[in-house]
């Protein structure tokens, strides 16, 4: 029981942490691609330590704006719609396994909140709950053009998650399990010869490239962002204010970390280390090592979305359609018919 508080108190406030780090990385990384300085204004007892302050600044300034509720909205709904997204992405990363395990006390813990043996099926079955909170927000508010944007969201998760399970039939067909712990302990090993990772990424490339278009889809952003393109339509959450409209911008970041994770997981080792098994004898050490190793990979997996972010140009609503039906679910057809022809093959 203290174990398991601890593991969630751990992870969840350093997903926190990690998602409002994100937030100045945006800012600056995007201030470095355009020849800008970025947010430096902000300080605390005059010190401006390149823009950090600006992430207590939002956040207070958040907390400080009036919370505006539409009259011809339901209050409650209104109140609980941001929470919809924010626990959609939550929920997801409970069967991500963050490290191998330590030994407290003589116990072995594993680092995974909760070890299921169909942890990728609830964890794609949870993030497709994130729907109901940019559906909702758009309908509780009675705006056409809030409306708009939710049924664009929503037809946008449709399209993207007819396609994110086909394209990890592939994946599912190699590792034989759909438990995330052990998939990340199969590609903990080496190719025959020990000089490439036994990592997803090769075995299955096909499948990380559509999961990567996928996953960038699901969060909303540039450049699939036609929920809330500024040019073309107000957005879903144009009748949010304060912490509330915050908690949708913050929501954004943890599925980015979400993707991130399940990108490293299922493709990049998880938390292994190629080469490096284990430390003999310092098992603490080596989940330690493990921890920091997985972190490391999301955090340069979240960097690599923000450049994305700040590289393409928006696809227009038609075009992110066509590219899901037309151009991904075909590739994904065509990923699980060939990885089932090798495995028959070989």
């Amino acid at each position: 029981m203290v174990a398991g508080a601890l593991k969630a108190l751990y992870f969840f406030s350093g997903i926190m942490i990690f998602s409002v780090i994100l937030t100045w990385m945006e800012r600056k990384q995007s201030a470095l691609m355009q020849d800008r300085i970025g947010a430096n204004r902000a300080s605390i007892f005059g010190i401006r330590a390149m823009g950090l302050p600006h992430m207590i600044a939002d956040a207070v300034k958040m907390m400080m704006k009036e919370e505006y509720v539409p009259p011809q909205s339901s209050y409650w709904l209104h109140a609980l719609a941001p929470w919809f997204s924010i626990v959609s992405a939550f929920l997801p990363m409970a069967v991500i396994p963050f490290g191998s395990y330590l030994v407290v006390g003589g116990r072995k813990i594993d680092l995974v909140l909760i070890h299921m043996d169909v942890g990728l099926l609830y964890a794609l079955a949870t993030a497709s709950l994130a729907i109901y909170g940019v559906v909702i927000a758009g309908w509780v508010t009675r705006n056409k053009w809030a409306i708009l944007g939710s049924l664009r969201g929503g037809g946008q998760f449709i399209a993207f998650g007819a396609v994110l399970g086909l394209a990890l039939v592939g994946c599912v067909m190699v590792y034989e399990t759909l438990d995330l712990k052990e998939i990340v302990e199969w590609q903990n090993t080496t190719f025959v010869g020990g000089w490439l990772p036994r990592w997803g990424l090769f075995y299955q490339p096909l499948a990380f490239l559509l999961f990567l278009i996928i996953g960038i889809g699901e969060t909303k952003r540039i450049p699939f962002d036609i929920p809330e393109g500024e040019s073309e339509i107000i957005g879903y959450f144009v009748e949010f204010s304060g912490m509330r409209f915050g908690a949708y911008f913050l929501a954004d970041f943890i599925e980015t970390i979400m993707v991130a994770m399940l990108i490293v997981t299922l493709f990049l080792g998880g938390w292994s280390i190629p080469y490096i098994q284990n430390i003999p004898g310092h098992p603490n050490l080596t989940g330690i090592l493990h921890m920091l190793i997985f972190w490391l990979k999301v955090w340069v997996i979240g960097w690599f979305l923000l450049l994305v972010r700040w590289t393409l140009p928006r696809f227009r609503i038609d075009q992110t359609f066509r590219l899901a039906w037309e151009n991904l679910l075909p590739l994904a057809l065509l990923n699980a018919f060939l990885t089932a022809f090798f495995i028959l093959l070989w």
